[in-house]
């Protein structure tokens, strides 16, 4: 793997500040924003639909620490942009937004170097204040929304209001312990990685932060590279993989969450054997207890100076194209590399036991978070 120290010359204006929320186009917004609540810790915290007026699309926001999740679904058959997408992606991470300073500025400066602008810069108010908005159109059908908040004090953004309900059940359940959006990732066909890392580039000066290539990152059926592009200050993280060519094709505090009921991924029990072992002669201490860590299957990756825990969730919808990743980090700023062939060969078995070890990630819209 490679760390890079040259983060660019700073950017003349604007600035992207960090995360602001992940938009989720799905079938069914209510069922899929419970799911969350229930399995992952989440809270309702705002919504908008038919009772707030809005007569096209419901949206139902979570909110957990500092992660902010919107489910939003058509309420018209005639909505063929969103009917489009599901039939394509099913439900999936439609937008990522980020919240910024300037963000005329970001827009002007993107327009120039050749990014489409779904949306110009328009800003929306409420009784709580304003916000002003642009939509940018990144890899595929993905888009990123700039949010700018012009001293908003309401709970979410203007147009939406309290949920219509609070589930009495979630606050009897264990707490998620789930603090901030790490990183999001953008897996891709195979040879777009370059031109998609490059775009962030060029477009919003997004610097490369970290990357591994496939003779690292690979199994006997998977392979894989990637290139983690950030924003100046390196609050924002933007992993962008692609699949490499195997024998067959390629694929892309958790105690509380098992007890939830969330699936996650297991590992073969060699993995600990082996980890037991490279720790020995490691310059650093895992502080937490290993024989808990494979019973929770929890992986372990490290350097001289810190280390990282890691466990992947099995795909959250039918169809396989987006999981999540828990992480925890104590000095270490990589992005598992040690562990993908680990992470690899339990994706493999997953995908054998459905019949189906092939390609996960292949249209370039898929999301891990």
């Amino acid at each position: 793997m490679t760390t890079y120290t040259d983060k660019g010359e700073k950017p003349e204006g604007g600035k992207f500040l960090h995360f602001h929320s992940l938009t989720f186009w799905v079938g069914n917004a209510k069922q899929a924003a419970s799911f969350y609540c229930n399995k992952m810790g989440f809270e309702e915290l705002a919504y908008k639909g038919l009772e707030t007026g809005s007569r096209e699309v419901v949206s139902h926001v979570i909110k957990q620490d500092k992660i902010i999740f919107v489910l939003s679904s058509a309420l018209n058959p005639e909505n063929e942009e969103m009917g489009k997408h599901l039939v394509k992606h099913g439900d999936g991470v439609k937008d990522i937004a980020f919240e910024v300073e300037d963000c005329d500025f970001i827009v002007q400066k993107a327009k120039e170097r050749g990014a489409v602008i779904v949306k110009e810069p328009w800003v929306e108010e409420d009784k709580s204040g304003r916000v002003k908005f642009a939509i940018i159109q990144t890899y595929g059908d993905t888009t990123h929304t700039l949010i700018e908040n012009l001293n908003y004090k309401g709970l979410f953004l203007p147009g939406f209001e309290p949920p219509l309900f609070k589930d009495p059940l979630l606050p009897k359940l264990p707490s998620g312990k789930l603090s901030f959006i790490d990183h999001v990732v953008g897996n891709q066909p195979d040879l777009h990685m370059v031109p998609v890392a490059e775009w962030y580039h060029k477009n919003l000066l997004f610097h490369r932060f970290w990357s591994v290539d496939d003779k690292q990152l690979h199994t006997e059926f998977s392979a894989l590279r990637s290139i983690v592009v950030a924003n100046y200050e390196e609050t924002i993280k933007m992993p962008i993989n692609e699949p490499a060519m195997g024998k067959k094709k390629s694929q892309i505090q958790v105690t509380n969450l098992k007890q939830r009921g969330m699936e996650f991924m297991t590992v073969p029990s060699t993995y600990y054997q082996q980890l037991r072992e490279k720790l020995k002669s490691a310059k650093i201490k895992v502080k937490e207890n290993i024989d808990k860590l494979e019973e929770l299957k929890i992986l372990v990756d490290f350097d001289e100076k810190g280390y990282l825990l890691q466990i992947f969730t099995k795909p959250v919808q039918d169809r396989p194209t987006v999981f999540l990743e828990v992480i925890q980090r104590h000095n270490h700023q990589g992005f598992g590399a040690g562990n993908f062939k680990s992470l690899f060969q339990a994706i493999e078995d997953d995908q054998d036991a459905r019949g189906n070890l092939t390609i996960l990630t292949a249209d370039g819209e898929t999301n891990l978070i």
